[in-house]
């Protein structure tokens, strides 16, 4: 999720352009993390020794490793512990923007120390998922803090987020709402009980054929009953997971109403004491997830 949340920061610090974030996450998959971006990342080099170090890599015949262990900026410890080490999802997406020149090496290091240290992230927290630290991100970026249930709707999104992740894939970025192009068709459910909340899943026919086609594992060709039927059974098992976790975490019991297809004007004239908008950025497209309290 924070991979996620990296590139949405590049994007509204206008470090890279929408355009190139969205053709960075679609190359991502086959991209290989190469030695001086884990050396950045770890703060065993500066992004100045990593341009030296390759430099020096064009008029040797040897390891990237090699030659910067001989400049004395990496230790072969170092060297084992780095290519040996997890390798996140930023910096994946780092180094795929690196490979496509969006970014300079240097660029990358300060974008990924700033991010870090905007949201008090550490490097474990990449690969544990650190859920308070989730949760201060989601609430920091979606403005929650003026929000009535602003503990809920950060839960809500959290594991919307993993679920995308999980089930549609991992080649998006959140964005901001004026950012948002217009949608063409909505799946809606409620939620009610001692909160009730409507919510619901829009976007364009091409973007939702596609989403429903990754949730389906099917390639769907019309934006028909049946990828409606697939996104709504995505939206209601997102929903189900929430309420359960509502229900461990804090006793309180939330049902399901069935869900409905929908135009999205239908959505955006709903009356809400108030709304939280998710959207987000795939590659093929934006998807708009709504949270509104009624």
């Amino acid at each position: 999720m924070f991979t996620q949340f990296f590139g949405s920061y590049l994007l509204n610090k206008q470090i890279v352009s929408a355009d190139n974030l969205k053709k960075a996450m679609e190359l991502k998959s086959s991209t290989r993390v190469k030695l001086g971006v884990l050396a950045i990342n770890a703060g065993y080099m500066t992004a100045k020794q990593v341009d030296a170090v390759h430099k020096m890599q064009a008029t040797v015949d040897k390891r990237i490793g090699d030659i910067a262990v001989e400049m004395g900026y990496l230790t072969p410890e170092q060297v084992t512990e780095l290519l040996s080490a997890q390798k996140t999802g930023c910096l994946v997406l780092g180094q795929t923007l690196v490979d496509m020149g969006c970014l300079t090496n240097e660029e990358f290091e300060e974008a990924l120390n700033s991010y870090k240290s905007e949201h008090h992230l550490e490097d474990e927290d990449f690969s544990t998922e650190n859920e308070k630290k989730a949760g201060n991100v989601i609430g920091s970026f979606f403005k929650l803090s003026k929000t009535a249930n602003a503990d809920l709707i950060s839960e809500y999104i959290n594991i919307l987020l993993k679920n995308l992740i999980r089930f549609i894939g991992d080649d998006f970025a959140p964005i901001n709402e004026c950012a948002v192009q217009p949608t063409d068709t909505a799946v809606t459910q409620n939620i009610s009980g001692e909160s009730n909340f409507v919510t619901s899943v829009a976007g364009s026919d091409k973007a939702m054929i596609e989403f429903a086609s990754r949730y389906a594992e099917e390639q769907l060709t019309e934006n028909d009953e049946y990828t409606k039927d697939v996104v709504s059974e995505f939206l209601n098992l997102n929903n189900g997971l929430f309420t359960v976790n509502v229900s461990n975490n804090s006793g309180k019991e939330l049902k399901l109403s069935p869900q409905q297809a929908c135009t999205a004007d239908k959505v955006a004239k709903l009356k809400a004491k108030y709304t939280v908008k998710v959207p987000v950025a795939f590659s093929f497209g934006n998807i708009v997830f709504t949270i509104c309290e009624v």
